[in-house]
């Protein structure tokens, strides 16, 4: 097995608008800068919420090598608070989580399964064949965490499945770790980030045209 790569960065070449909440959060900023990740303007988030900046996880995750580093750091994160027993799955949500969750499944030397949302009821759901054993552990991985709300949707799928969920872990917390998921999580990168009520935001009042980045459509 190949030793885990360690993410070497420089700093970034102008300031950032989000303020990280932890050091280590300045790296993976380093790393969203580098990319092209990091982006700037009006745009709507899965939250409906208004935010003048977009962390677009998939630019960093397109470079196999940042894919695999960032998948082996959350591995070790979420093999420490999953606690013993160890980790028998890993599950994330599609479209966001399936790259990063992938890579921490490898890292972890575990199966990786996902959900996808009926297009029917608007529920997230296991498909494809995916099953989980009763008892068995999982954990949870996400790209970005704003609200949690997808993120609790895949809790509750998995417990409801049978199985057990210690953990669930992210490359970037927006919400300063104030977000709920249903189960203790970790983050790479835990940030504050501005947004605004679509009813109060600034940039619509200037008129600015808002962009909706990411895998789902607008609402």
């Amino acid at each position: 097995m190949r030793p885990n790569r360690k993410i070497r960065l420089t700093p970034p070449a102008r300031g950032w608008y989000i303020a990280p909440v932890e050091p280590q959060s300045d790296a993976i900023l380093s790393l969203f800068e580098q990319t092209g990740a990091y982006l700037r303007g009006h745009f709507r988030l899965t939250s409906g919420l208004h935010s003048p900046e977009y962390l677009q996880c998939a630019r960093v995750l397109q470079h196999p090598r940042h894919a695999e580093a960032l998948g082996a750091a959350l591995a070790a994160r979420l093999r420490e608070l999953a606690g013993t027993g160890g980790i028998g799955l890993v599950a994330a949500p599609a479209l966001g989580g399936l790259i990063i969750g992938h890579e921490v499944a490898r890292a972890l030397g575990v199966r990786f399964i996902f959900t996808e949302r009926d297009a029917a009821t608007g529920k997230m759901t296991l498909r494809r064949g995916f099953s989980v054993a009763a008892g068995e552990k999982a954990v949870l991985v996400e790209d970005v965490v704003t609200t949690g709300g997808s993120s609790r949707e895949v809790v509750e799928v998995l417990r409801d499945a049978g199985a057990e969920v210690p953990a669930a872990g992210s490359i970037i917390d927006r919400s300063g770790g104030a977000a709920e998921v249903g189960t203790p999580r970790v983050a790479l990168a835990t940030l504050r980030v501005t947004a605004y009520q679509p009813d109060a935001c600034p940039l619509c009042a200037q008129g600015l045209p808002v962009v909706k980045p990411g895998s789902r459509p607008g609402a």
